[in-house]
């Protein structure tokens, strides 16, 4: 009998672009955050060897390609089984949405092979083998509201946040983690060679679990000639603005940590509910500064949602997707109204906290 488990998304709550490293990704620094939407993956063993991909979605790859392969792959030999492992994808997510579908997809996998089986891996081992696949994968083994650095696979669980109701919009656009990396790094370039004088450097090659073999060849050097406001991007070098997000993230975390009795969270008030608090607090995502000039569409779905009442929009990871936070579900069912009546591809969802991730990724 196959295991099935449910396959959850991600939003990123504010995303800052750091320096390129050496080895060929970028620093990051994000708040990651799962959410009620998912995919669902089966996973069944029989006789035989291989491992065999099922999607419906011909976008889906179903070779070694695919995240879900790879990952299983290492599992099976580091848990001494034998077997044909049969992977089914029903796929709910978009594809190349920036809810870290394919990343969620890999990690609800190898769980679900544990139980096929019927043996398990340390959470060490898991953490590796995920960090090796895809920079977003770790993320997927803790759930709930997680703090990603270095390239993102460095991952620190927060405390909860409320449940709070959000409303997704997902244009129908494709929008290439690689690609959208390099038009950083041409931006940066930019910015810096007409404040500078300098030449303009060559982008570096950056990580995207979306697409490993598109990602070592992308970055190559620009030739855009950088515009007035491409050249004010980078007043701030690649140190300060990571800083300057991780200060704004601190003093936005900060009520979380409070011990007075009467600190708002602890009363279960929605005035507390860090979410809601996102915009005043200065958290923004980097990638809209390249993503948005190349789909406009994009900016006017993020434009939609404020107009709709969010009280916090954004676009999530490299897009396409878009999400808004509202203080209430009957405020997101009221927005969904509009922003269909606007034309708009519009769904509800809930932020998870931790136990609610674990729980619901299981049930039927």
């Amino acid at each position: 009998m196959p295991v099935t488990v449910k396959s959850f998304a991600k939003i990123n709550l504010g995303l800052r672009i750091g320096s390129a490293r050496p080895d060929g990704f970028h620093e990051l620094l994000t708040v990651y955050q799962t959410i009620g939407l998912y995919d669902v993956i089966r996973v069944s063993v029989g006789r035989g060897s291989g491992i065999e991909i099922r999607c419906a979605d011909p976008r889906v790859p179903r070779d070694e390609s695919n995240t879900c392969f790879r990952i299983v792959e290492r599992a099976m030999t580091a848990l001494r089984a034998k077997g044909r492992v049969v992977i089914e994808i029903e796929k709910r997510l978009p594809v190349q949405g920036g809810l870290g579908g394919a990343s969620a997809n890999a990690v609800s996998a190898l769980l679900a092979l544990e139980r096929a089986v019927r043996k398990g891996l340390t959470q060490s081992e898991r953490l590796g083998f995920a960090a090796d696949v895809g920079s977003d994968l770790p993320l997927f083994l803790l759930g709930g509201a997680v703090l990603g650095v270095g390239r993102g696979e460095q991952v620190y669980p927060l405390p909860d946040f409320p449940a709070t109701a959000c409303v997704v919009v997902t244009p129908e656009i494709g929008v290439s983690t690689p690609k959208a990396f390099a038009q950083w790094d041409r931006l940066c370039g930019a910015g810096a060679s007409a404040r500078e004088g300098f030449p303009k450097p060559g982008s570096a090659e950056e990580n995207s679990s979306k697409d490993e073999a598109e990602l070592r060849s992308a970055g190559q050097p620009g030739a855009a000639v950088p515009t007035q406001a491409e050249s004010k991007l980078t007043v701030l070098t690649a140190f300060d603005r990571m800083n300057e997000l991780g200060c704004s993230l601190s003093a936005w975390l900060s009520g979380l940590y409070s011990s007075a009795p009467s600190h708002p969270l602890e009363r279960g008030g929605r005035a507390g509910n860090p979410l809601l608090r996102l915009d005043r607090a200065g958290i923004e995502n980097d990638f809209e500064q390249v993503v948005f000039p190349e789909y406009p569409k994009l900016g006017e779905a993020k434009g939609a949602l404020v107009r709709a009442g969010a009280k916090y929009a954004s676009l999530s990871g490299s897009g396409s997707t878009l999400y808004g936070m509202f203080a209430s579900r009957q405020a997101a069912d009221s927005a969904i109204a509009k922003l269909r009546k606007a034309g708009w591809a519009a769904q509800m969802a809930s932020t998870l906290t931790r136990t609610a991730y674990w729980r619901r990724m299981w049930a039927e």
